[in-house]
């Protein structure tokens, strides 16, 4: 039977982060909203300038210009989904009585 080593420091779990003051995490909120939203826009202008190029007779393969117009639609729906969520949660906090 293997022996059982002790544990020590360096493998033990990370605390959790410290609170952080609601200012901090709405500004944290609000950067992560707006990277997500410019992450977006990037990609369905790349797909969009993909089309472009492959309608135009420039020399671009059709599965990459597939692949991007997918990776944009999927990140549409995700980004959709997500806004969703949110307007649900916040919904569901004003039918909350206090």
């Amino acid at each position: 039977m293997p022996e059982i080593s002790p544990l020590n420091r360096t493998s033990l779990p990370t605390p959790p982060p410290t609170v952080t003051p609601a200012s901090a995490s709405a500004d944290l909120f609000g950067r992560m909203l707006s990277d997500a939203v410019t992450t977006l826009s990037t990609l369905q202008a790349e797909a969009d300038a993909k089309a472009e190029a492959l309608a135009s007779g420039q020399s671009v393969d059709l599965h990459d210009v597939m692949i991007a117009q997918e990776q944009s639609s999927l990140a549409f729906q995700f980004a959709l989904q997500v806004r969703n969520k949110i307007v649900e949660a916040y919904q569901e906090v004003m039918r909350m009585s206090l």
